[in-house]
């Protein structure tokens, strides 16, 4: 009895501590305040610079991102962004080839890593607070004066990269890009990230030379320090490494389509053993009024192994071994989406659980208790981002690539704890529309099957 009421109390005290008045939340806000500062600085050359101060650390990290992808290309150059990003690695003035340039990182015990996405590329350096100095240095140097050399051996890596998107009959399985071509037809956001083969074989070295002078401007960048950092030093060792960089210009991303024309499906027959599916809904930008809520109805929908999606399809039915919700965001849209695989003859039944959860979501209200749990669970995350160094350069610095102002980690909790069961319920039955739907499934699954799958998918969603 003692340890049942116990529970309850404690229960009890959760719900109230995360329930939807200011002084309910006053707690967790407190909490989730920054130990830190955060400053905001822009170089002569229009480089905006993000120094996040966080005395609570012990290492440091540099991140420069670029308005570079595959939003900003067209189909006679997509991949071109992915391949500068490749290139870059080669070397530089002062560090001719690759060997000199991760040497002279990785003496300052750091690693250089790029990522190249569909609106954004990302050159990151994470090492000691006191190597920051030479680190920015051989960054600025990298930005300024790259070599571009042996383009023949970059080339041939890049094309064995994407082999991984592709079955041995040269067809495309990889269910991301599939599904981002269906729901984006002939717009850039529906453009591989890689690019297709036939562009990677027949870049040139001009053709990566004009690609880096349009998009590598200090304008169409963000550099964002983080750690145990004095502010006035680092911008002192900034203006030094990357005050000669060229200005260049801004770009500015064509909006994505307005409405997507769904329902659409898509089957790609291969010999996995597996069929892969994934399940897409084209969602909202960041300041649109219902994305607060979006993000606590993915949490509710996918945030461990007691939520809905896994427990029931997994743990419940045993339908498949994986599945998993996410939210893909852009700075003026995003994407929700639902990947799984499974047997292929346990394909439509997979499908039918699936959308018999996301219904449920558009027609019940989720419980006190389990809003309460993906309120709480955010928080968490979101406090423990506070030790995270590549997060607080994405957060603070990555962000500033498209917002002017950031929001704080105590802005960004304030906005899901307002979030009530009934606005989970409404942006559910927002999203999850047919017309916003794509999905893609990959493996040996007869035409028939995948004609039961569509039906069901379209049965779900009227």
């Amino acid at each position: 009895m003692l340890l049942a009421d116990f529970s309850l109390q404690f229960r009890a005290i959760l719900t109230n501590l995360l329930h939807q008045n200011s002084h309910a939340r006053r707690p967790d806000l407190d909490r989730l305040s920054f130990p830190g500062r955060v400053t905001q600085h822009r170089l002569a050359n229009g480089l905006r610079v993000c120094i996040v101060e966080a005395p609570h650390l012990h290492g440091a990290a540099v991140a420069l991102y670029v308005r570079a992808g595959s939003r900003y290309e067209r189909v006679s150059n997509n991949g071109l962004s992915h391949f500068v990003e490749h290139m870059l690695f080669r070397g530089c003035a002062h560090y001719p080839n690759s060997f000199a340039l991760n040497r002279a990182i990785e003496e300052r015990c750091g690693m250089l890593i790029g990522e190249t996405g569909h609106d954004y590329s990302l050159y990151q350096v994470t090492l000691h607070p006191r190597d920051l100095g030479g680190a920015l240095d051989i960054l600025g140097d990298l930005f300024l004066a790259p070599t571009f050399s042996d383009l023949d051996l970059e080339r041939a890596i890049v094309l064995e990269e994407i082999l991984d998107d592709f079955d041995e009959r040269g067809r495309r399985i990889n269910t991301d890009d599939l599904a981002r071509q269906a729901l984006w037809s002939g717009h850039p956001l529906g453009f591989p990230i890689t690019g297709p083969e036939r562009n990677i074989r027949r870049f040139s070295r001009a053709d990566v030379v004009r690609h880096f002078r349009r998009l590598y401007g200090a304008r169409n960048m963000v550099l964002c320090v983080a750690g145990p950092v004095r502010p006035a030093a680092v911008l002192a060792q900034v203006k030094r490494a990357f005050g000669r960089l060229p200005s260049g210009r801004r770009l500015r991303p064509l909006p994505p389509p307005a409405r997507v024309k769904g329902p659409r499906f898509q089957t790609v027959r291969s010999d996995s053993a597996q069929a892969e599916i994934q399940i897409l809904f084209h969602a909202l930008a960041d300041g649109d009024p219902g994305a607060a809520a979006l993000i606590v109805l993915l949490r509710v929908l996918d945030d461990g192994m007691s939520t809905p999606l896994h427990y029931r399809v997994c743990d419940q039915k045993g339908l498949a071994y994986h599945v998993s919700a996410a939210l893909d965001s852009l700075y003026d849209t995003s994407l929700l989406e639902i990947d799984s695989a499974c047997l292929p003859e346990k394909l439509p039944q997979l499908v039918s659980e699936i959308a018999a959860l996301l219904s449920d979501l558009r027609t019940t209200l989720v419980s006190e208790e389990e809003l309460a749990k993906a309120k709480g669970r955010y928080a968490r995350d979101v406090e423990a981002g506070f030790d995270d160094l590549e997060g607080l350069c994405s957060w603070f610095g990555g962000t500033a690539l498209f917002f002017s102002h950031p929001r704080s980690p105590a802005e960004r909790y304030r906005r899901v704890a307002a979030v009530s069961a009934e606005q989970i319920r409404q942006v559910a039955r927002r999203v999850l529309q047919p017309q916003r739907m794509v999905a893609v499934v990959v493996g040996s699954v007869e035409r028939s099957l995948s004609r039961r799958v569509e039906r069901i998918l379209r049965d779900s969603f009227r």
